[in-house]
Order: structure tokens, then C-alpha cells, then sequence
């Protein structure tokens, strides 16, 4: 199993603190195999097997469970009275009326309760109100780059290989086990499985879509389009201009869901000298690009808004809240001042950091305009921007850092 310290330190942090951990998250993003790692760490720790419990409830020998009544006596029937007791609920969400039990559960106190969900509803609803305060969110993504380098050893020593290997594979971490020799093959029918399982069962099974095609189309033309400032409306018009009819209710009920299974993140736009959120042309980043080369093909030319969308996961990952930026910039030629847009403003805490992400600024013009927005931002936060050049620099407080070292944790 890859070591995702990163996650164990979160699920540590909140051990034993009475609250419930929800690992959310894509399917087969590693939640289930997070809870093996977890359960390794509770025995380093001394805690004996009889205290730990786990149940898969897409296990089919686990049916009977999926009543929260048997479910509850089963947990409960198990616990030890006089010792802490670790339970892992895989799926959750499959178990309806679950908080019930959860509830139920808690109130015992001798209990650390660790739940998965591939649903963003999980955390929606009335059971989240009713245990406001009582629960932390641990959001789980595929392998990052650094992670993935520890199942590719043999790229070890050569960056840009590793990095050309990541961007055009898949980042989900089953893959990492397949056979090099047919790793292509095997990776390919993976994500098609992955792929018929989100998105003709997670979603169209569940919310009674029976035009799947369509449903797909819009999928796919938000995979074409990561990285871009886009509408509902413009989406609704460009598929129509293509012969595929949808109206805008329909689309925004498709990204909606797309973004409650975690195939989809919406990144709102800032307006950085009003410090308020924006309500038009947002973005949108595809948690996997393997699953954009299936949707897509191979396209070795949108390398720039592929790097963006993997420094944006990147930022979620180091715990930043993101947003597109928004700054207003004099232009002399039009005597106007004009809006240009940061790709990202990134907050933890207090802390502010913003970042413009380009495959190269080596051409002086393409330097120039990248700089400009960074340059527009009149305060002493950091700024970066982010290439896949060799050579960096300094440009007036502006750092200018190699991609491929900042994603490996090197900068």
C-alpha cells in the first residue's frame, strides 16, 4: 500500500476527540485502503483487534446491514464495554436513515467512529444538522504527484519523465498496482469501469436521468474545458450549436451532480480589490485526468490548462480554500482600466498566497501577460507563478518556481 501520511496525521489530529471522521471523496480515491493504514497505526499504537471493527456496506455479504436497526445492534453487539472501540463504515450512505445509528452510537462515548461516502450529500441534509460540531470532514483525493512517484520507482531520479508518466496516466491508486507490460490496457478498462460506475449508477441510476447520453456529452464537454471561465448558459448554447439540445435547468442539475460525486470541483471567480465572491463564469478541474484522456482521447496539447488543473488539486490537498482571481489593470492603449484574472487565490487562515500556472513563460510576451495580473495585486501576500521551466527567477517579489519540483514538495 502507497503511505498517505498527509491523511493519517489528519485522522490522528481528531482521534479520539469525540467526533465523527467522514472521509469524502471520489470512488476508489483510497478512502478504504486510508482505513487499513489507520487500522495499522491503532495497532503501533497498542490498540488490540477486538477493539476495531470494519464494515464494507457495498459488500454484499454485509446486505443485512443496510437496515440501521440491525446495523446499530451489530456494531453494538461487538463493542467492548470497558475499552475504546474504533469502528470504520465504509459507503455509509448506502445504509438509509444511517445517522440514526450514528447517533445512537455516539452517545455511548466509548466509541471512534470513522465513516467513508462517494456522495457529497453525506455531509447535506438534516443528519448533518442534527450532529453539527460532532463531525470533521477529511476530503481524500487520488495520489498526488508525490505520492504516485512512490509507485514508480523506476522514475525516481528524473522529474520531467515522472511528471510526463503522471500527467497523461491516471491518479487513481489501484492503478499503480497493474502490470507494466500492460499497463495501458489495464488502466483503460479500469477507469471505464470506474467511469460506468459513477456516472450510469451514482448518477443517473440514482437521480432517474435516462438521457445518459446527453449526460455524458455535458461531461465530456466540461472535460474539454477544465481550466476555462465558462456558464451554465454558454454550455447550454455551445451543445445546442452542436446539435445536442439541453436546456440550463438541465445542465446546472448535471453539474450539480457531476460535483456531488467528486468527478467535477467548481472554483468560484474573487474579486480580489472588493474581496467579495463573484456569482459569474466560474471554473471547473476534472479530479482525474485519465478520466479526461478516456473521455477525450490523448491530447499531448492542452498541456497548460492540464498543469493548472493539477496545481489546483494540489493547493486542496496543502489545505487551501481556492478561488479564480479578479483584478482590475490600466491599459494604456485602451486609456481604460481592464479586468485580467489570477488563476488562483489560495487562503488558509489568514494566510494569502496567489499563483499564475503556464506551461512556459520563456517567450517575453506570454512572461509579460503572465506577470500583469500578479503585478496588478497591490499587496505584500506572496505570488508565484508556476512553469515548466528549468530556469526561475525573481521578478520583483514575484517568484517564478518549476511546477514539477513545487507539486513534488521541493519548493
Amino acid at each position: 500500500m502507497i503511505e498517505r501520511p498527509t491523511y493519517i496525521r489528519q485522522m490522528k489530529d481528531f482521534q479520539d476527540k469525540g467526533l465523527i471522521k467522514i472521509l469524502t471523496g471520489v470512488r476508489r480515491s483510497g478512502k478504504s485502503t486510508l482505513f487499513e493504514l489507520f487500522r495499522q497505526e491503532l495497532r503501533r499504537q497498542g490498540v488490540e483487534e477486538a477493539q476495531m471493527l470494519g464494515i464494507n456496506l457495498e459488500d454484499v455479504a454485509n446486505e443485512p446491514l443496510l437496515d440501521y436497526h440491525r446495523l446499530h445492534d451489530y456494531i453494538a453487539e461487538r463493542m467492548l464495554p470497558d475499552k475504546r472501540n474504533y469502528v470504520f463504515l465504509d459507503e455509509v450512505q448506502n445504509v438509509p436513515d444511517f445517522q440514526r445509528a450514528v447517533r445512537s452510537l455516539m452517545d455511548r462515548g466509548n466509541i471512534d467512529l470513522y465513516l467513508t461516502g462517494s456522495n457529497s450529500h453525506l455531509q447535506s441534509g438534516e443528519w448533518a444538522t442534527s450532529i453539527a460540531g460532532r463531525y470533521v470532514e477529511i476530503h481524500v483525493l487520488p495520489l498526488s504527484l508525490k505520492e504516485y512517484a512512490e509507485a514508480r520507482p523506476e522514475l525516481r531520479g528524473h522529474p520531467d519523465d515522472l511528471y510526463d508518466a503522471y500527467l497523461h496516466d491516471t491518479a487513481f491508486p489501484q492503478a499503480t498496482h497493474f502490470d507494466a507490460d500492460r499497463h495501458a490496457e489495464e488502466t483503460a478498462r479500469y477507469l471505464e469501469d470506474l467511469y460506468h460506475s459513477i456516472v450510469v449508477k451514482d448518477i443517473a441510476a440514482n437521480k432517474g436521468i435516462r438521457e445518459i447520453a446527453r449526460l455524458e456529452r455535458v461531461l465530456a464537454f466540461m472535460a474539454s474545458a477544465i481550466g476555462s471561465e465558462i456558464s451554465v448558459k454558454k454550455i447550454a448554447d455551445t451543445m445546442g450549436s452542436d446539435g445536442v439540445k439541453v436546456s440550463v435547468n438541465t445542465v446546472e442539475s448535471y453539474l450539480q451532480a457531476f460535483r456531488d460525486c467528486y468527478l467535477l470541483y467548481k472554483v468560484d471567480r474573487y474579486d480580489v480589490k472588493g474581496r467579495k465572491l463573484l456569482k459569474t463564469l466560474n471554473k471547473y478541474y476534472l479530479v482525474d485526468l485519465g478520466l479526461r484522456t478516456l473521455l477525450m482521447g490523448l491530447n499531448r496539447e492542452d498541456t497548460g490548462h492540464m498543469l493548472e488543473n493539477l496545481v489546483y488539486f494540489e493547493l486542496l490537498r496543502r489545505g487551501w480554500r481556492v478561488t479564480v482571481g479578479k483584478v482590475e489593470r490600466w491599459d494604456a492603449e485602451t486609456r481604460r482600466t481592464k479586468s485580467i484574472e489570477v488563476d488562483f487565490v489560495a487562503r488558509k487562515g489568514r494566510a494569502v498566497s496567489y499563483y499564475q500556472v503556464s506551461e512556459s513563460v520563456i517567450d517575453p510576451a506570454t512572461r509579460e501577460r503572465e506577470l500583469a495580473s500578479l503585478q496588478a495585486i497591490r499587496d505584500n501576500h506572496p505570488k508565484y507563478i508556476l512553469t515548466r521551466d528549468h530556469s526561475t527567477a525573481d521578478y520583483g517579489g514575484i517568484r517564478h518556481i518549476n511546477a514539477v519540483r513545487w507539486l513534488l514538495g521541493e519548493e
